[in-house]
């Protein structure tokens, strides 16, 4: 036993002294009220990450094999992350059999010759390194392009997450020792002690399975928390929930008390659409939305609001990013409206194009994605241009400036512009044109003028004018759709024109009766009228 503390002391001082040459290029972040701040200068810091993967079996970060670390770290910010979401498993910090192995051991453990021959040829420096020396390499990577980087503890024993009877699931399963996973985490934060590009840990990933409870949640986390804030008392600390992170409405009305941890604390949820029939997003979209919704603001997105709002770290939502699952593209556009509404923090699940080994599956592909298999390039770049809107920082602390609202188009990921002749159209959300708030059944205001949107007919081009007798109505379940009456008293919608994708129409509304009722199933698309007024202060 003495030889193995004596052993992990030694890997841990020197990860310490590796950090030493860490570029840095951010100070210490914090909290105030549901925002994370620049603990300095009290200015918002908006996280828009993407997860990498380094918690699989060899315990390296994906992609070295196919690409130079450098080149991987230039691409994560070229692709407008700011933060990276870096998994680590609690035994290659707690265990000398899995901290001692080198680059090359563990890939020669598996088998794994042509990973081998590829890191060999684009980070050969790397082979002869330590599992946890080549993450600390990484991290400090990232660092040296501007990337904050987030260290998530994803699972114990290395390999892929998540199953309910994969014994990593809960306190207390045959690989979830609470022992050993306090003390991973305080290796971890002693490790990094000083790093500047890491500005917080996340305890654990997708606590599940039968052992799960509210009480021994609260225990551990307290003492995770509190053993990260001893060690490292810079760093967020980022708390899951129960059921996967996707449920977290135990704490209304009973926080999490953390002894010392002043400002420090964020937490996290994921929210996919695994386990929704596919039919039911084909013919029920509206109402699906409706109760995708209203399932994340009870569960998690309520933590944002009401008397002690605190930080909510979306750290995992994504989808088959070759385009074909018109499911999942439902589901995006249902949660950019949410996350856009809300101006959360998030991770985009995910960076990397493949595996080294996955399930026993060598080079395989992850179809969830932003690289391609190769990593030359995004897979698919028109997905990222989506995300356009939840980038920006749409509201900001204490701004001094008027609160008015963008008309998001989740669709499409862009926002609606007044155009050179009045009528509206789709453009980047940069150079979105803000409107007043609007109230239910009354016209929808330029902001600072006397200027409204009108019914143009059926098929018509909307546009703004100074006639505001148009009183548009949130409509449909999802509340996406807008809707007025036209001179026949027939109401109708806005909706992205098919033709041209940019210009903004009025049709009858989709999966919508003449009573403003949602159909019971509707084959028609109603996402192309879905718009979402989001609120912005910047």
């Amino acid at each position: 036993m003495a030889g193995k503390r004596a052993s992990h002391e030694a890997i841990v001082l020197l990860l310490v002294l590796l950090q030493i040459v860490a570029y840095c290029n951010s100070v210490p972040l914090s909290t105030n009220s549901r925002w994370i701040i620049d603990q300095e200068t009290g200015k918002r810091v908006k996280l828009t990450c993407a997860n990498w993967v380094s918690h699989l079996q060899p315990m390296i970060a994906e992609g070295l094999e196919k690409k130079p670390l450098s080149y991987i770290a230039k691409k994560i910010s070229e692709t407008g992350f700011n933060c990276v979401r870096f998994t680590w498993p609690t035994f290659m910090f707690t265990r000398p059999d899995y901290y001692n192995l080198t680059v090359s051991g563990s890939l020669d453990k598996y088998n794994l010759t042509a990973a081998k021959s590829g890191i060999a040829k684009n980070n050969p420096g790397f082979l002869s390194m330590k599992v946890a020396e080549v993450h600390k390499a990484v991290v400090n990577e990232l660092g040296k392009n501007k990337v904050m980087v987030v260290l998530d503890n994803h699972i114990s024993q290395p390999g892929w997450c998540c199953a309910g009877n994969d014994g990593n699931g809960f306190f207390g399963d045959a690989l979830f020792d609470p022992t050993e996973w306090l003390k991973g985490l305080t290796a971890v934060a002693t490790a990094y002690k000083g790093n500047s590009a890491v500005i917080g840990m996340s305890m654990r990933n997708e606590l599940r399975g039968g052992r799960q409870n509210v009480n021994d949640w609260y225990k551990y986390m307290q003492a995770g928390a509190e053993a990260i804030h001893k060690e490292n008392p810079d760093f967020l600390v980022i708390v899951s929930g129960l059921y996967t992170d996707t449920n977290l409405n135990f704490l209304n009305g009973h926080p999490l008390q953390v002894n010392n941890l002043k400002n420090k604390l964020v937490y996290e949820a994921h929210w996919y659409t695994f386990g929704v029939p596919p039919k039911t997003w084909a013919t029920q979209p509206n109402q699906l939305c409706a109760t995708m919704t209203k399932r994340a603001q009870d569960n998690y997105l309520f933590l944002t609001t009401g008397q002690n709002p605190t930080p909510l770290f979306l750290s995992e939502f994504g989808i088959d990013q070759r385009g074909g699952n018109d499911a999942e593209n439902r589901y995006i556009t249902c949660l950019l409206a949410a996350v856009a509404d809300k101006d959360i923090d998030w991770s985009l699940w995910t960076f990397q194009g493949s595996y080294i080994l996955r399930e026993g599956k060598v080079n395989s592909e992850e179809a969830y994605g932003v690289m391609d298999l190769n990593w030359d390039r995004p897979r698919n770049p028109a997905f990222l241009d989506k995300l356009q809107l939840i980038r920006q920082m749409n509201q900001e602390l204490e701004s001094k400036k008027p609160t008015n609202y963008i008309m998001f188009h989740p669709q499409s990921g862009q926002c609606v512009q007044v155009g050179k002749n009045n009528n509206i159209i789709l453009s980047n959300c940069k150079t979105a044109t803000r409107w007043d708030q609007h109230q239910d059944g009354s016209p929808m205001k330029l902001a600072g003028s006397s200027q409204c949107i009108g019914v143009a007919g059926d098929g018509g081009a909307a546009r703004v004018s100074g006639d505001c007798s148009s009183k548009w109505k949130i409509v449909s379940s999802s509340g996406l759709h807008l809707a007025a009456q036209d001179g026949k008293g027939k109401y109708l919608c806005l909706e992205m024109n098919a033709s041209n994708h940019s210009t903004i129409v009025t049709k009858k509304c989709l999966c919508v009766g003449d009573d403003l009722v949602d159909f019971p199933t509707c084959s028609d698309d109603p996402l192309v009228q879905w718009f979402k007024f989001v609120a912005v202060n910047v």
